[in-house]
């Protein structure tokens, strides 16, 4: 019996390498960047053309290679940083698999010139789908000038499953961010088609990060450090005002590499509670030091993953780190510092000034409880609603002034009478419009707050119904008055009981059929603006405004490139009146960078689903009675009044047997 199985040639197996080292062109930037790291480099300078496709050039100050290395590097596994099985469980370095170049030269035209700093003459090697097509001795400078041409030019294959120019400029992008943020001792430039996005001076890491985001963020950063025998943590976070939507600009480095860890980002998000609205995510750019036996790094063919020995004390670590920086920099409105060994000695000095600070504006901090002296925050006035933007520990508007005397204790049956009786008294409200605080809510000087809130059924348990009850909406009964829940809902009369409606996705699904037929129709009306507004924006989402600019056009938008990552404005959507135009315009960009991240959908499709999420009605929005009737209309004459173009119920129906059973005992 003849004999079947045999090795692979060298350049068959690199090809199949390179499928998982080489997924894109942002793949190459950041094997390459790392190696330039890697190598002492000072100052690095990408080049792109085409996203990628038709060129990627890395030219770096480093170390630089001999004539033996240089042709030593294109062969597979062949690294400088790995000598033993015991250097696995001690790397510092970015590569260390001496897979990229050679998976690279697989797939790729590749030409590479460098020369070490004591040597006076360089080596050129020019390398074609891992076929040496040249290798000779050169005058060049000093350190490592890569180019990476025409990728993917024998496997046509996978050159015909890349993305459009936009879609793999912004993965360049990102892993040129990265990198750059890893390493703020390095300087970076960046240059795509002749045009200069970045030019990134070395210095601190503030500094790193305001050059790359902008200088907005300068007001928005606080320090963050927790040093421990095990783990050490520092970076930035950003105050809970400058949370965005989309967790675009959130970075973990471990050791200087970048990953992602949702696990530690829970840890994040929970040293945050209570100061961001729902919906909201922060910034921050967060390192962890760790000796490296403690960590496995080589789990994933492109390292951003990782595992540690002990998970659990890693995120009480940061856990710990990010909610020492939210109290001492005055994040949160009110913390407990003397039960928290993890907060610095100058805590009673620190609470001071918050309450110093605290003392003529409108967030009231704390409220004593009936039997303790524990700080906790005052809950807002339920039918008020929060302020846009605000977090749940806002002072609503229109709530009493904040007062250290001591609360009486009301009971929850008290609580109710003192409000309808003051509905009933209120002559703001007319017989058409129901008075905004028409259910019963925590009087503003009551200490027993839990038990007043849990009298309120209408809005939680309507809430709680699981997704499949949604039903198709029923027609109003004649007559019935539409009443609105903390400006988050809308109660109906229907012949089965009782319509539900979620008064912001109803806006949702209203805005995205408006957008969706202004965009396929091309004839968006636009509101021009009387005095144009300047726009900054990160480069990826300059690259993705220019790209999306006719449809962008078509929606309304008018503006104008004015600078690097700068727009000017001259016109927004008519349908979105009352918006801030710099905030609406940068935010659809981010939203719509993030739905295009993880959905497969067509541009006008992804366009006005974003902008619909972003321009729908905010929680604490109050409608008359005309004003409801009006929405529901509108829900009921959309294309689909059941459901948000994503997916998300938008009404549902308490039968009147489920409304009887809330009454059991």
């Amino acid at each position: 019996m003849q004999n079947v199985i045999q090795l692979l040639p060298d350049s068959i197996a690199n090809q199949i390498a390179a499928g998982e080292v080489v997924q894109r062109p942002a793949s190459v930037v950041k094997e390459l960047l790392e190696n330039s790291v890697d190598a002492g480099a000072k100052s690095v300078q990408l080049v792109v053309r085409d996203a990628g496709r038709t060129l990627v050039q890395v030219i770096d100050d480093g170390a630089g290679m001999t004539e033996t290395d240089a042709r030593m590097s294109f062969e597979r596994h062949a690294t400088s940083k790995i000598r033993s099985s015991d250097d696995l469980f001690k790397i510092m370095t970015m590569g260390f698999r001496g897979e990229a170049l050679a998976s690279i030269a697989a797939v790729a035209q590749v030409e590479m010139r460098t020369r070490r700093a004591a040597e006076e003459l360089g080596t050129l090697v020019r390398i074609e789908g891992s076929e040496i097509k040249a290798q000779e001795q050169i005058s060049c400078l000093p350190g490592t000038n890569l180019l990476i041409k025409n990728l993917f030019f024998n496997v046509p294959a996978r050159r015909n499953f890349l993305k459009s120019n936009s879609v793999e400029m912004r993965h360049v992008l990102d892993e040129f961010q990265r990198v750059a943020l890893a390493n703020p001792d390095v300087a970076f430039s960046l240059y795509q088609d002749d045009r200069e996005v970045y030019n990134l001076p070395s210095g601190k890491l503030s500094r790193r990060i305001i050059d790359m985001f902008g200088k907005n963020y300068r007001e928005q950063l606080a320090s963050c450090e927790e040093q421990t025998p095990y783990v050490t943590v520092h970076g930035y976070i950003g105050k809970p005002e400058s949370a965005k939507k989309t967790r675009n600009e959130q970075y973990f480095f471990v050791n200087n590499r970048f990953i992602r860890h949702n696990y530690l980002h829970h840890a994040v998000i929970g040293a945050y509670e209570g100061t961001l609205p729902d919906g909201y995510h922060p910034f921050y750019v967060l390192f962890i030091d760790i000796d490296p036996s403690h960590i496995d790094i080589n789990i994933h063919p492109t390292k951003t993953e990782i595992k540690f020995d002990d998970e659990r004390s890693v995120y009480a670590i940061m856990m710990a780190a990010v909610r020492k920086a939210v109290g001492v920099y005055n994040l949160t409105p009110s913390l407990d510092f003397d039960g928290n060994v993890n907060f610095l000695n100058n805590q009673n000095s620190a609470i001071e000034r918050q309450k110093a600070a605290d003392s003529g504006q409108t967030n009231t901090l704390q409220a004593e409880r009936g039997g303790g002296s524990a700080p906790r925050p005052v809950m807002p006035n339920w039918a008020t609603g929060f302020p846009a933007g605000a977090s749940s520990f806002d002072k609503p508007v229109g709530a009493p002034a904040k007062s250290d005397a001591p609360r009486p204790v009301s009971t929850n049956s008290s609580v109710i009478f003192e409000r309808s009786k003051a509905s009933q008294s209120s002559p703001s409200h007319s017989d058409t419009e129901p008075p905004a605080d028409w259910l019963p809510a925590p009087a503003p000087g009551s200490a027993d707050l839990d038990a007043a809130i849990d009298s309120l059924t209408f809005g939680s348990r309507a809430n709680q119904l699981p997704p499949e009850s949604a039903e198709a909406p029923e027609s109003l009964t004649e007559g019935s008055t539409v009443l609105q829940v903390h400006g988050r809902y809308l109660l109906a009369s229907v012949k089965s009981g009782m319509l539900v409606v979620d008064q912001r996705r109803a806006h949702e699904r209203i805005l995205y059929d408006q957008f969706h037929a202004a965009l396929t129709k091309r004839n968006g009306a636009s509101q021009q603006l009387l005095f144009p507004k300047t726009v900054h924006v990160s480069a990826v989402d300059y690259q993705l405004a220019l790209d999306l600019r006719e449809e962008l056009t078509g929606l309304g938008f008018q503006f104008d490139e004015s600078g690097t990552n700068t727009f000017v404005l001259h016109g927004i959507p008519a349908l979105t009146p009352g918006e801030n135009e710099e905030e609406l315009f940068s935010n659809l960009l981010a939203q719509l960078r993030a739905d295009t991240g993880r959905l497969k959908l067509e541009r006008s499709e992804s366009l006005a689903r974003s902008l619909a999420r972003r321009s729908a009605l905010r929680h604490q929005s109050r409608l008359g009675e005309v004003e409801s009737r009006a929405l529901i209309d509108q829900l009921f004459a959309s294309t689909n009044p059941s459901y948000t173009p994503t997916g998300e119920p938008i009404t549902t129906v308490l039968t009147l047997d489920k409304i009887q059973g809330l009454f059991k005992t």
